[in-house]
């Protein structure tokens, strides 16, 4: 799909208020191979599902080399702009993320996903700028996707975060960020406000009882993510075939699985 520089002005151009990107988060070549096959526009990994599927913990128990490595098998099963969540960058100053960015680009993503965990809004907002100039600097108009954690952590009284989120983001914006995600918020009302507050696309986390996505699109929202979501559902099949087989003896639970070619298939030599 063109250059690297083409593949992110088209990721920039599919985050449409009103009409928005839908990522279902990957993990492996496999996953990215499949999600794409089902219709996306473009492939996003999640960290809490590229840090399991490497023996990992979420939230900053990764290995920046293996995320990245990790990362580049994405890239290349699919001919679609990819971004990738890194979470706070893995490192500990604005200066290492700036070199993570620059490192993730090598591996031919076009996007990044930040978050600002709990950390000091000035602190957080010099990361997402360290960003930005790695990426003006690599040449790739890449979009980086600034995340605050006041309604996910449920950070300070309940009545106060849309005020500090909205804070947040709009400072990330200044900073250089394109579009601003918060996961951990559900409800219309607060979504629209999201919207109507911060000027950047807003990028929100889809679960069981969200609004559906035709919901969301009338919110005004631009982005929707699926997260570890889709890890979730397939490691719980794991275990459903793997608890059964040991404690019955029987095999049910493999009903309706991928066959051997379909999976084969996804990668033809």
């Amino acid at each position: 799909m063109g250059t690297q520089q083409e593949r992110a002005r088209l990721l920039r151009d599919l985050h449409r208020p009103g009409d928005p990107l839908v990522l279902a988060n990957v993990w492996d070549a496999a996953s990215a191979r499949l999600v794409a096959a089902a219709g996306a526009r473009a492939v996003a990994t999640a960290s809490a599902s590229v840090s399991w599927s490497l023996g990992s913990p979420d939230g900053g128990g990764g290995d920046r080399e293996q995320v990245l490595a990790r990362t580049a098998q994405v890239v290349r099963a699919v001919d679609l702009p990819v971004t990738a969540d890194l979470e706070s960058g893995y490192a500990a100053t604005a200066a290492g993320v700036g070199e993570t960015v620059t490192a993730l680009l090598a591996t031919g993503a076009v996007g990044v996903n930040l978050e600002d965990e709990e950390r000091p809004l000035e602190e957080a907002a010099e990361r997402i700028a360290a960003a930005r100039a790695a990426a003006d600097a690599f040449g790739v108009p890449a979009f980086v996707n600034g995340r605050t954690d006041v309604f996910l952590r449920g950070l300070g009284a309940p009545e106060g975060r849309l005020d500090e989120a909205v804070r947040r983001l709009r400072a990330y914006v200044e900073a250089g960020a394109d579009g601003v995600f918060v996961p951990g918020v559900a409800d219309p009302e607060t979504i629209a406000a999201l919207v109507a507050a911060v000027p950047a696309p807003l990028n929100v986390l889809a679960a069981p009882g969200s609004p559906s996505v035709a919901e969301l699109a009338e919110l005004g929202v631009a982005r929707i993510s699926l997260g570890p979501g889709l890890a979730k559902v397939a490691y719980a099949a794991v275990r459903r075939a793997a608890e059964e087989v040991y404690a019955s003896g029987t095999y049910t639970a493999l009903d309706g699985g991928l066959t051997y070619q379909e999976l084969n298939g996804l990668f033809p030599g």
